[in-house]
């Protein structure tokens, strides 16, 4: 099973989050690291906010694009968003 770690981006759609996880890559070649992320639309029950940093894993398809389900918010945001 997959679980990844990433935090919320948007919470616009109804019993949808959309996770962005970031990861660091090692080019091949030169051996430099750079940063690259990639955001997933999640099903969420739990109701989380924006910068949220959830775990969430695979699970049954939801619809066309959620694959994903929030299984634990890691830790709540504090104070407001920008």
């Amino acid at each position: 099973m997959k679980i990844f770690v990433g935090h919320v981006t948007g919470t616009k759609m109804a019993k949808t989050a959309e996770v962005t996880v970031e990861r660091v890559v090692i080019h091949p070649l030169y051996k430099k690291r750079f940063k690259r992320d990639k955001k997933y639309q999640v099903h969420d029950e739990i109701g989380t906010k924006i910068n949220d940093v959830v775990k969430f894993a695979a699970s049954k398809p939801y619809s066309k694009t959620k694959k994903w389900k929030i299984l634990e918010v890691v830790t709540a945001k504090k104070g407001k968003a920008k």
